[in-house]
């Protein structure tokens, strides 16, 4: 399996380790990852509020640079951000003539041109729909049976595209934890979002949203998650969050990749696990060689 690799910012600072594991347990699996050339910024979310074409437009430089890898190319995305920004922007290309020489017209700036003959695909989407329990078996050195874990979506993965799960009660990363011998958490708040920015922005309300998903976590040992967004606030928040409520709220938050490394037998230095901020104590105790 052969797949281009759009990194994207967060996980070249904030979220290093969601970059290091997915490449760990893609090589380990046998599948080859080559990062797009000269890649930059998907606009994340400042760019649209100022201008939506220079959203679309920021998006479609990195698909035109995809596209000179050969038609049909598929763009591996861990981020979710990042994989939303670069899908919207692909189907505009592929769906609307009149948006898309805006967008090429734009594109004449920096000697580019994109037609959205490349397809994206969510890093979940391609563990679950390529990989999937049958092919990633093999890897699983290690048993987590004991573990219970918390599968946490988020919102951009899975909306507004339907691709490869139900966004209501999504259910794709549950035979990848299960291969591992862990439980899976019964809960609803895989999908509730995590307030995003908002803990910047208005903090109040954005620290409610991370305390009520982590309320719900409680009885899991860990929650796995597919989003940098959604690692960080989940992560990093913990002790605001606590000392806000008088509760100990505390968890270990691993991206899914660092999850299944672990699995796979995969060094945890290999993984990132020192980039983690919160990977508590009885955690390692259990699992981390």
């Amino acid at each position: 399996m052969k797949y281009l690799y759009y990194p994207g910012c967060s996980l070249t600072a904030t979220a290093r380790e969601y970059d290091l594991s997915t490449r760990a347990v893609m090589a380990a699996a046998g599948v080859s990852l080559t990062e797009i050339d000269d890649w930059t910024c998907c606009g994340a979310s400042a760019a649209a509020p100022l201008s939506h074409l220079l959203s679309l437009s920021l998006s479609a430089r990195n698909l035109a640079l995809a596209e000179q890898a050969g038609s049909g190319s598929q763009i591996l995305v861990p981020c979710s951000a990042c994989y939303l920004n670069l899908k919207k922007a692909n189907d505009a290309l592929q769906n609307d003539a009149e948006r898309r020489a805006t967008i090429n017209e734009a594109l004449k700036a920096v000697d580019l041109s994109a037609n959205g003959n490349v397809r994206v695909r969510h890093l979940l989407d391609v563990l679950s729909m390529d990989l999937g329990k049958k092919r990633l078996s093999p890897f699983i050195t290690r048993s987590f049976k004991g573990l219970t874990v918390a599968p946490y979506y988020g919102c951009q993965c899975l909306r507004p595209y339907v691709e490869f799960d139900d966004p209501e009660r999504p259910v794709s990363m549950e035979p990848l934890v299960e291969i591992t011998g862990a439980e899976i958490l019964s809960w609803e708040m895989g999908t509730r979002c995590c307030g995003a920015s908002l803990v910047s922005t208005q903090p109040e309300t954005g620290l409610e949203r991370v305390c009520t998903i982590l309320k719900a976590a409680k009885g899991a040992d860990l929650i796995v998650t597919v989003c940098p967004m959604c690692q960080i606030n989940l992560d990093g928040w913990q002790s605001k969050v606590s000392q806000m409520t008088g509760e100990d709220l505390s968890i270990t938050v691993l991206y899914l990749p660092q999850f299944l490394g672990l699995a796979m037998g995969i060094d945890d230095k290999s993984l990132g696990l020192d980039l983690n901020l919160a990977i508590l104590d009885g955690f390692k105790e259990k699992i981390i060689q």
